[in-house]
């Protein structure tokens, strides 16, 4: 099966910015029109996006919900995954209500393991957790802390919850474009059987073909943000490539 490349969109203020190392202050402006930029997505073969409210995410509430609505109702046929503030059902029904495919839990997530088992139970197919690791630890809280948790272990307890994949990020390098942590994202695909999908660090074309080399392991897909913004990555080469390494 073909690597999924998703391209991220995180939304600040109804616009769509990166962040370095996950710092507020540390922001970048790409466009002011979400949907203008899913649109190039779309339009260079995205077959999936990746969206972050990065307000919601500190806030604990949505704030973006009206750029994500808009990106859905200008792409009804393309599979969103949206995180960034979701901690409670509420939430979660009013994103898939929208037409979100995959909600994705991180930090309520690994302080309350039991709303994950709740709420796959409640909306079955649709929750994905993100996991945020430096050193085979989980960070949480926009990354200002580590928690004592094993990744692995961690990921194997939502896995027999019923979660639909783990997203995998290795904040010591998302953001910096210093490639993927290869080694640590086979470790965790080997580990469980459900999908993952890599985050964190990819650059270029290099980084997409390390992935597709380890695809069998699990490994579904690659989240790419900063590196398709500054031009480093070649979004549409990039699933070019991925589709032609899967032949």
């Amino acid at each position: 099966m073909s690597l999924l490349v998703i391209p991220a969109i995180d939304l600040k203020d109804g616009k769509c910015v990166r962040l370095r190392q996950g710092r507020m202050d540390d922001v970048t402006v790409f466009s002011d029109d979400p949907v203008e930029t899913a649109g190039r997505w779309v339009k260079a073969g995205a077959r999936r996006l990746h969206i972050v409210d990065l307000n919601g995410a500190r806030s604990g509430v949505p704030v973006n919900a009206d750029a994500i609505e808009a990106i859905i109702n200008a792409f009804p046929d393309l599979p969103v995954q949206v995180g960034g503030g979701i901690r409670d059902e509420d939430t979660i029904e009013t994103y898939v209500n929208l037409g979100v495919r995959y909600v994705i839990l991180g930090t309520k997530a690994v302080n309350a393991p039991h709303f994950v088992s709740d709420v796959c139970a409640e909306f079955p197919t649709h929750i994905i957790v993100g996991l945020d690791a430096r050193d085979g630890k989980v960070a949480i809280d926009g990354w200002s802390k580590l928690s004592g948790h094993d990744v692995v272990d961690l990921a194997r307890k939502f896995q027999d919850m019923g979660v639909e994949a783990i997203i995998y990020t290795d904040i010591g390098r998302d953001g910096m474009m210093t490639g993927v942590n290869i080694d640590a994202t086979v470790k965790l695909a080997n580990a469980i059987s459900i999908p993952v999908i890599a985050s964190g660090g990819i650059t270029n074309l290099d980084d997409i073909r390390k992935l597709c080399a380890v695809a069998d392991d699990g490994i579904v897909g690659a989240i790419t943000g900063r590196a398709i913004y500054e031009g480093t990555l070649d979004f549409a080469e990039a699933q070019k490539l991925a589709d032609k390494l899967a032949k």
